[in-house]
């Protein structure tokens, strides 16, 4: 349970010895952790926000997303102990539910007790009344207005979501000089005694882990490598590598072509913002190794269906005319594919709708996928993040011999209301087969799609 307080605490001097932070609900559906980020202090929820959170829960949207996460963690909570007494959180705070509703005729100021934020700060203000060391905490600025008109302590919540440079990276960086630089760029295999100037004594490398090193000197200039765990060496990877007419822009890209082209990794997990070119590089890959070099028999293609909003069922048609559009993610980056290479050699090649009905490419939602057996094929499961463990066990399980699965998602993006950033099913295999050889994993950090892509995957 313990996250770092953020620096959200930028009262004044008399705030500084506060022990007592009654929660606003806007402070939850902004950051649901919010309940953890008060080390060794006390944190009050009223009870009225269990009613709010109730409400809201059925939300399609990002309030329902977080007023089911709260509500999760309220659960794990109880587990603990009486709330209404109040539970100890490892992060040494408290956490206890207050019960009494003050009457709205005994405060100074009159608030319309329909609304759930103004009982919360009615609360806050019977308590203010009892304890002067009480601090009302809410992210919706008219509402701390009125606090301050009652003459209760506020601060401003500012606390910044979490995101995902907290998971495993599966590359890390070093810097080295301009001549080791160059010189280890000659080399096809690099051993770990070459870097221990470098790289800390206690270090350790993850199975198919990449290295990126370079120098501030040659900016444009960099050595990848990834580690060999049976060698127990780095092995460089070109920088001339291409697959089907499309080049790695980025030393991510680069690592995760690698792992994707080597035959003695099963599962490879790519995860990171929309437009790094996850989905692409994936499909790039399969389409070259099953058309070209002929090593799987089909490739198959998958997402979970979790809307942003309205589901399939309000879509018109069949099952086929309602998958279509959830689908065509997918088919946009095959037509890209295609037509790339088609342009580039001059010839007409199979669309991808010829590629389907040659049963080649199958482009199906993970709903059929349990109690099947896929054998030699090129498994790519899209939107990953939304998977529960559970789910993400079933999927990996049904792979059988000679087939690699590839998963893609952004856990910064989750639809799914059962899962967080860290406990969804791709961060949780992500962590689980980081020690395997059987596994590679790569978080990619820059948007290639376009410089608007970039900035709104950036600024939004």
């Amino acid at each position: 349970f313990y996250v770092k307080l953020h620096s959200f605490f930028t009262a004044g001097k008399r705030m500084s010895h506060a022990s007592v932070y009654v929660l606003d609900i806007s402070v939850l559906l902004y950051t649901p952790d919010a309940l953890y980020e008060f080390p060794e202090q006390e944190v009050v929820l009223p009870v009225s926000i269990l009613d709010a959170l109730d409400t809201l829960r059925q939300d399609l949207g990002e309030k329902g997303r977080a007023a089911n996460l709260v509500n999760k963690m309220l659960d794990e909570c109880s587990q603990l102990g009486n709330l209404v007494e109040g539970v100890r959180l490892l992060n040494g705070g408290k956490l206890r539910v207050e019960l009494a509703d003050p009457e709205t005729g005994s405060i100074p100021y009159s608030l319309n007790s329909n609304s759930f934020s103004n009982r919360v700060l009615a609360v806050a203000w019977m308590l203010s009344r009892k304890n002067k060391a009480v601090v009302f905490v809410s992210h919706d600025e008219n509402l701390r207005t009125k606090a301050n008109t009652l003459n209760v302590p506020t601060i401003a919540y500012q606390g910044r979501r979490k995101d995902d440079s907290s998971l495993y990276s599966g590359i890390r960086r070093c810097e080295v000089s301009k001549k080791k630089l160059r010189s280890l760029s000659q080399q096809s295999l690099i051993s770990t005694e070459e870097l221990q100037a470098e790289l800390d004594d206690n270090v350790e490398f993850s199975p198919n882990q990449g290295l990126l090193l370079n120098c501030p000197e040659v900016p444009e200039e960099d050595v990848l490598a990834i580690y060999d765990q049976g060698k127990s060496k780095f092995v460089t990877v070109s920088k001339e590598q291409g697959v089907w007419g499309i080049r790695p822009r980025n030393p991510e890209q680069r690592l995760a072509l690698a792992l994707l082209n080597d035959p003695k990794i099963s599962i490879v997990t790519l995860s990171g913002k929309a437009g790094t070119g996850k989905t692409l590089l994936a499909l790039a890959v399969g389409l070259q190794q099953m058309m070209v070099e002929n090593i799987y028999s089909r490739m198959l293609v998958s997402r979970p269906i979790f809307p942003m909003g309205r589901d399939l069922g309000y879509l018109p048609g069949d099952t086929q005319e309602k998958l279509a559009p959830w689908m065509q993610p997918i088919f946009d980056n095959l037509e890209l594919l295609i037509n790339n290479t088609s342009a580039k050699k001059g010839s007409k090649r199979d669309s991808y709708h010829e590629l389907m009905e040659r049963g080649m490419l199958v482009v199906e939602p993970l709903t059929y996928i349990r109690g099947r057996s896929i054998p030699n094929q090129h498994m790519i499961v899209d939107e990953s993040q939304n998977l529960t463990p559970h789910e993400m066990k079933t999927i990996v399980s049904r792979a059988g011999e000679g087939t690699k699965i590839v998963l893609t998602g952004d856990p910064n993006q989750i639809d799914n209301t059962d899962v967080n950033l860290s406990s969804n099913g791709l961060s949780t295999l992500v962590e689980s087969f980081k020690g395997s050889q059987l596994a590679g994993h790569v978080r990619f950090t820059s948007v290639e799609r376009s410089a608007l892509a970039e900035l709104a995957a950036n600024a939004l």
